[in-house]
């Protein structure tokens, strides 16, 4: 994802590649992943629930099996180490240990579905998907090879920075199982961007505009695309978030967005939950672009002074 150039006895920028005795070398490939899974009860904490059909039973009966939420089924979260950014703020730090991962076949995750009727969606994020796309892509696709009628979602939660031909597959598979793909767009501008991640923005929203191009038109209902923005202090300000909000209008209003308050991690875990004058700033500047404007974590507001939340 990262377009890493290694040299020998080096590894590439997430740490899942690298150069050994003149071989490259992975912990990833298209029939194993490092990563580890767990079941998450519906309605979860995905940061597109407020519109997805695992919360609302949109696109019933082809795509939800309920009329309303999916109640007493299940995600399947496939959580991978390794990221192609380095953000000053996440919440998933541990997981740059990638020894504590596990090594898992894309054949035990399609058979564990398929024994259980009670899992409805895969969601791949983690760290983000990116540097293990061709592993997720050849799971994903045995999965929809096999299912049959069964819904089963496919959907992605990224930092959008991977190669634009396999993000493109990515959400063929997606719209094809009435999932979507999230887009965390962190900042706008680039030195804000490279300031908190360490990376350039640049083919994140490139590929954010493919994906709508692409697909958008083809089921806006429920959509196959959204975005989401952490609020974070002193950086993600209303001018900042109407920047990105402008942006994904440009594209298409109607895509769905969602805010995000920021809470203490990592190497930011001195700076303070996004205070409520700027979420709401932020909320309506985003307004004025967009039709679907959402905001998420709003119970961390709440929160007692200067008690931290638990990682």
């Amino acid at each position: 994802a990262a377009n890493c150039v290694i040299g020998e006895g080096e590894a590439g920028y997430c740490g899942i590649r690298g150069v050994g005795n003149g071989r490259l070398w992975s912990l990833s490939t298209t029939e194993q992943g490092l990563l580890h899974y767990y079941l998450d009860p519906h309605v979860t904490n995905c940061c597109n629930a407020w519109w997805c059909p695992a919360a609302t039973g949109c696109g019933y009966p082809r795509y939800a099996v309920t009329s309303g939420p999916e109640v007493g089924h299940f995600n399947l979260a496939l959580f991978f180490y390794g990221c192609s950014f380095n953000c000053l703020f996440c919440q998933n730090w541990t997981h740059k240990v990638l020894s504590c991962g596990k090594r898992v076949s894309a054949r035990e995750l399609v058979e564990l579905t398929l024994s259980n009727p009670r899992i409805t969606c895969w969601c791949w994020f983690g760290w983000s998907p990116e540097p293990q796309l061709p592993f997720a892509l050849n799971a994903s696709r045995l999965l929809v090879e096999s299912k049959g009628e069964r819904v089963c979602r496919i959907c992605w939660e990224w930092n959008g920075d991977g190669h634009p031909a396999l993000v493109r597959r990515a959400a063929e598979l997606s719209q094809v199982t009435c999932g979507n793909v999230k887009f965390d767009l962190k900042a706008f501008d680039g030195r804000v961007h490279v300031a908190l991640t360490g990376m350039s923005n640049r083919r994140t929203l490139e590929n954010f505009e493919l994906v709508c191009r692409e697909f958008f038109d083809a089921r806006p209902e429920p959509p196959v695309l959204g975005a989401t923005t952490l609020l974070v202090p002193h950086y993600v300000d209303a001018e900042e978030v109407s920047r990105i909000a402008e942006f994904i209008a440009s594209i298409d209003d109607r895509i769905p967005y969602s805010l995000l308050v920021f809470h203490p991690d990592f190497r930011m875990d001195d700076v303070p939950v996004t205070p409520e004058r700027q979420v709401w700033e932020c909320y309506r500047a985003a307004r004025r672009h967009l039709k679907r404007v959402n905001v998420g974590n709003l119970h961390l507001l709440y929160w007692p002074a200067g008690i931290r939340p638990l990682a």
